[in-house]
């Protein structure tokens, strides 16, 4: 087949190996800039230009399917010509790949399949998890789809890695050497297609943390067809719960929340002198909503711009993040700082006063559940799932999603009452202890378990502790 692969971003990286160059007629991206280049020797052009041309199938190599794939229709594309890379396994075969696994005891064996091992979220919690089950006793092996940043911490604590390409598009019978645990645990909507196809004697635990636009471009019948005999489902919170029963309605889903390390149970760190710093972590992309504090920030006044400032922090080279930064040039408090470690993430929020979550659709950040370890209150979106747990005004603040005005006159209330800000976060912290520590996140973890060693049934919308 001849492909068009529509997306260069982070996706493009993670998928291009399951392409040989021949097969790639180009690849369309709407980025100016990156049109009538080349990447890995293919050239890039935009839609409109690459339509035009012989080809199979269009692969959109991105989350953002609904409205990549609603440019293609209008541009006269065929909608059968139109795939996700949740698609793949339809086209392509898996790669003979069997990762060597050395865990003992077959009865306790636990495999842990993460979808990458970046320093996002979803992989930290499932690394979390694989050191309390280790810690209990288990043979743990935590699998990913690639390679990542993480995996070196991940080694450091004693927990043997895999990786397998394979797990991108492959079923669990095409990936056989996952057959060799007692118990799996799948993290996130991401291997959906792993568990299309599975032996059923293997309980499986699927722990979801994805929003609803990452169900955009998953095969909603493949989805359904899902055989639920020893499958444990579990949600990060009602966000991914309501997400994913839009398409499974009778789904029991039940609770899992993270646990996040306390690193600082001595109390809250002198914050410094000067402006207000607020600052906002995560991949600077739309559904996080960079783009809404940026206009919340134009809206105060000068007088009180001066009084703060506001970094963003986290992935800027997205075509978003250049947009941004092109228009924030004349905002002098405004600070781009790019990709930092989980160290420097430590720091920055040991120096923040405020931790701003402008999300569209954010399941549970563990950038929230960190900042209130931190002693910090929050100014979270509504969409953002840590809102559930806030009391604005009280432990943390809160604004509708999309409304860059309310957003605007919660960061004012803030410059104005910065000596009310250290109670509040006293009162953040609380929250932390209650439903984001790490012994909650052990109690649920291994209460989970329990519960699936014993056969029991999930129990909808509360955390599942047997």
């Amino acid at each position: 087949m001849i492909f068009l692969l529509f997306g260069t971003g982070d996706y493009y990286n993670r998928y291009r190996k399951w392409f040989a160059e021949e097969t790639v007629a180009a690849l369309l991206d709407n980025a100016p800039e990156k049109q009538n280049t080349r990447i890995d020797g293919i050239r890039v052009l935009s839609p409109e230009k690459g339509v035009r041309m012989s080809y199979d199938m269009i692969v959109i190599l991105s989350f953002y399917y609904k409205a990549m794939k609603r440019q293609l229709l209008e541009l006269g594309v065929e909608e059968g010509k139109i795939c996700h890379f949740y698609d793949l396994h339809r086209f392509l075969r898996v790669r003979r790949n069997d990762p060597p696994v050395s865990v003992e005891d077959a009865k306790r064996r636990i495999l842990l399949l993460s979808q990458d091992m970046t320093l996002g979220g979803p992989a930290l919690a499932l690394f979390h998890a694989a050191k309390i089950l280790k810690a209990h006793g288990y043979s743990v092996l935590y699998a990913s789809m690639l390679e990542g940043p993480l995996r070196r911490q991940i080694e450091e604590a004693g927990i043997p890695v895999a990786v397998d390409e394979n797990l991108q598009i492959g079923t669990m019978r095409d990936c056989g050497w996952t057959n060799r645990f007692a118990l799996l645990i799948c993290n996130t909507v991401n291997f959906h297609v792993f568990l299309s196809e599975r032996d059923v004697g293997t309980p499986v635990i699927w722990w979801l943390h994805d929003a609803p636009f990452y169900y955009d471009g998953v095969d909603k019948e493949l989805l359904r067809r899902i055989d639920r005999r020893n499958l444990y489902v579990v949600s990060v919170g009602p966000i991914p719960q309501k997400a994913i029963q839009t398409y499974l309605p009778d789904l029991k889903v039940g609770q899992l929340l993270y646990g996040v390390s306390d690193l600082c149970g001595d109390g809250p760190k002198c914050r410094p002198a000067g402006k207000l710093r607020f600052v906002t972590i995560g991949y600077v992309t739309e559904h996080k909503g960079q783009d809404l504090l940026l206009r919340a920030v134009r809206m105060l006044s000068e007088e009180d711009r001066k009084r703060a400032e506001f970094f963003l922090v986290g992935q800027d080279s997205s075509w978003m993040a250049r947009q941004l930064k092109e228009e924030a040039e004349d905002l002098k408090n405004v600070v781009f700082t790019g990709t930092v470690d989980r160290q420097q993430i430590d720091r920055i929020l040991s120096g923040a006063d405020v931790l701003v979550c402008p999300s569209r659709q954010d399941s549970m950040p563990t950038v929230a559940a960190e900042a209130m370890m931190h002693w910090l209150p929050c100014l979270l979106s509504d969409a953002v799932g840590t809102a559930r747990f806030v009391r604005d005004g009280e432990d943390g603040l809160l604004f509708a999603s999309e409304d860059a005005d309310a957003l605007a006159k919660q960061m004012k209330w803030c410059i104005d009452n910065r000596e009310r800000l250290s109670a509040m976060g006293r009162r953040a912290r609380r929250i932390y202890e209650r439903f984001f520590s790490e012994e909650v996140f052990e109690e649920r973890v291994l209460g989970l378990l329990k519960g699936v060693y014993h056969g029991r049934k999930v129990s909808e919308n509360r955390d599942w502790i047997m």
